[in-house]
């Protein structure tokens, strides 16, 4: 099947969504996705962010579609036209979504774990309105330790439900998931119980948000201050593929993640022994420098960047004065006397 999005083409198997579609022509063209994730089954959907508008359903029906739809759960069909990026109408959709996520989302960046690598972030930096007409009080949680590794900031989570995708996926006994309705809802566990099964640190790396954070790691160091190196261990739990991203500060590693992928997601999955437990360098192998795009906050100055010499070409008269100048306030090129000696 041939789709059409901004003006690129591109063949695809039945089946596929707009947003795969997008992702596989990359680019500025690739709608936002806060709840999406392409590893967990039946997620997509919820938060609204990658809204697209078809222009041309198909070539047996090239009616365009009326409202905008979620690329993630729209299917492509044959001869489809798609605008994303180059549509005004889907751009100021996306900042209506964008302000919506942030009515009751705190001002935490400067204090938030997450900061440095938050989709929500980057979402407001291209999308985000300056300024809040939400007049309204916030809705206000407390922190919640919701496991012995995991704590839970409710006032900064969306509702994407990956962390419930995680636990129904990898687990066999998920104890937590949305409690209450509208905007009452939330995320939390069932009475007396508690997050604690192997692969339960899974869901602090697809949380796209600070809600979900490491306690092993909570204020220990920005993000952008830890060298990533891509590193692996022939770990023995069953599911645990024991490659793993390290963060370095100095000699010491401050944290264990999954390797994420261009588009944030976590390529395999890893145990808790992986990411809690084996702290030590002498425990991994290290492959080498994890990358980065280009415009990440992590990138900026990073040795894992190619840089071009910078030469400064200067004409050699310019500089002719500097010499003699040198010679004048320099102690070694003024010989002493005895007169300076007994002075």
């Amino acid at each position: 099947m041939k789709v059409t999005i901004d003006g690129q083409s591109i063949d695809v198997e039945p089946g596929t969504t707009i947003l795969q579609a997008a992702r596989m022509i990359g680019g500025d063209l690739v709608p936002p996705a806060m709840c999406y994730y392409s590893k967990l089954k039946g997620s997509g959907g919820k938060c609204r962010c990658c809204l697209v508008e078809v222009s041309k359903g198909s070539e047996a029906d090239p009616r365009p579609m009326p409202k905008l739809m979620a690329s993630c759960v729209t299917g492509c069909m044959d001869g489809m036209e798609v605008n994303s990026k180059s549509s005004d109408r889907v751009t100021e959709a996306r900042k209506s979504v964008t302000e919506f996520l942030l009515i009751n989302h705190p001002l935490d960046c400067p204090i938030c774990d997450q900061a440095g690598e938050c989709d929500l972030q980057n979402l407001s930096f291209e999308h985000g309105n300056p300024k809040s007409r939400f007049i309204e009080e916030k809705r206000t949680f407390e922190p919640e330790d919701i496991g012995p590794h995991i704590q839970l900031h409710m006032n900064r989570c969306i509702l994407c439900q990956r962390c419930v995708q995680v636990a129904d996926q990898l687990t066999d006994n998920r104890v937590h998931g949305v409690l209450d309705r509208g905007d009452h809802a939330n995320i939390s566990t069932g009475i007396s119980k508690a997050i604690d099964n192997e692969f339960s640190g899974n869901m602090i790396d697809v949380c796209p948000v600070g809600a979900l954070t490491d306690k092993t790691f909570r204020f220990k160091s920005r993000v952008w201050f830890n060298k990533p190196y891509n590193a692996h261990r022939e770990c023995t739990t069953p599911g645990c593929c024991g490659k793993t991203t390290v963060w370095m500060f100095g000699g010491e590693i401050q944290r264990v993640t999954g390797r994420k992928d261009v588009y944030h997601e976590v390529e395999e999955f890893i145990c808790n022994s992986c990411r809690f437990d084996h702290k030590n360098v002498a425990d991994w192998t290290i492959e080498g420098p994890r990358e980065f795009e280009k415009d990440s906050v992590i990138n900026q100055n990073n040795y894992t960047r190619k840089l071009e010499k910078v030469e400064i070409d200067t004409e050699k008269n310019i500089l002719l004065g500097r010499d003699e100048d040198r010679k004048k306030i320099s102690m070694a090129q003024i010989p002493l006397t005895n007169n300076d000696k007994n002075s």
